[in-house]
């Protein structure tokens, strides 16, 4: 496997787009996400997504080709809300490794056939851990704003065994996404470097993408994207980026300044614009892409995608328009005092 990072000094590099909106459109219903393992489980289960890793591998597969035809180099694993924490909504807790391990063998497998019919363009399965259902930092009793539903040790705990599933299943990298939350994403990275310190492995490259929730230009709890940015630098990123939330017109402001300040690759896979009075997207595939590429042309960005509303289109789009420009160029980090 090509090193990702030779990759990202060559060309700007795509991520694939909203896993969510594609499995919509299959239209499953309740028996579809029990399948004969489930179909006896005591809780509903439409719309556990990430579910469908076990009893709709096919689905998923399909999906994760699709946008590997339609330009990805790097395909999310299905497994977004797939740490007990998030899944104790379905009392599905101890599913949580073996998602895990399935979601990243099932886009694998995808990623190494097109890997086989093409070397010359590798592309990489990232494994997605995402920010939780509860915070760290902001308690869910407006009667009490000392309170916390979760502790940092449960945190740490839920996302080191959802890193060990993604990482024996095969993944290239780990995603750390749609942050609103940093002291979310510190626990998830501190279980990232400590599986690694653990097992003895070697470290997978780590992607870190934030959440801007509104025009403050803020996240969810309350940090500027500089403030942001700082924190969680110690990681040593592949990459930082800014993903969900805003629409990429209303996200270029935000990619202009990260891309001044980060030291590693930055990363940018915004909406398909603002959802509209019945929560879907109406960005065509044209637009995103006019957006981006702008985006790529003024040297922004090195890493590009869609979220939520956009589909395999919008990515052949993306493609399509940012192939033209060069990646944007790491800045040069002074590493000492000079007189």
């Amino acid at each position: 496997m090509t090193d990702i990072r030779s990759e990202l000094n060559r060309r700007i590099l795509i991520i694939d787009g909203a896993m969510g909106t594609m499995i919509q459109r299959h239209k499953l219903t309740e028996a579809d996400y029990r399948g004969k393992r489930f179909a006896d489980w005591p809780s509903d289960l439409k719309g556990n997504n990430d579910l469908l890793c076990l009893t709709q591998p096919e689905i998923i597969e399909g999906i994760h080709r699709e946008y590997l035809e339609a330009g990805a180099d790097i395909i999310e694993t299905n497994t977004f809300n797939s740490q007990r924490v998030s899944l104790a909504d379905y009392q599905m807790e101890s599913l949580a490794y073996e998602i895990n391990f399935e979601a990243a063998r099932i886009a694998r497998r995808a990623v190494d056939d097109y890997n086989a019919k093409d070397p010359s363009k590798p592309r990489y399965v990232a494994g997605s851990l995402g920010p939780m259902n509860k915070t760290l930092s902001l308690s869910p009793d407006v009667n009490n704003p000392g309170y916390r539903g979760l502790s940092w040790d449960e945190a740490v705990s839920a996302y080191y065994e959802q890193v060990k599933g993604l990482v024996e299943g095969g993944s290239d990298l780990l995603l750390v996404e749609t942050i609103f939350d940093t002291l979310n994403a510190k626990a998830a990275i501190y279980a990232i470097k400590k599986y690694f310190q653990d097992t003895k492995k070697k470290e997978l490259p780590i992607m870190i993408s934030g959440t801007i929730t509104d025009a403050s230009g803020r996240t969810l709890s309350g940090q500027t994207l500089e403030a942001f940015y700082i924190s969680v630098m110690h990681a040593r990123p592949l990459s930082i980026g800014l993903n969900c939330a805003l629409g990429a017109a209303d996200m270029r402001s935000h990619i202009e300044e990260l891309s001044q300040k980060a030291a590693c690759y930055t990363s940018a896979y915004p909406n398909a614009g603002l959802p509209n009075t019945m929560g879907e997207y109406d960005e065509q595939p044209e637009e995103t892409a006019h957006f981006i590429e702008e985006w790529a042309k003024e040297g922004f960005v090195n890493i590009v995608g869609g979220c939520c509303g956009t589909t395999p289109d919008h990515i052949r789009h993306i493609a399509e328009h940012v192939k033209k420009f060069p990646p944007r160029q790491l800045p040069v980090v002074e590493t000492a005092i000079t007189a």
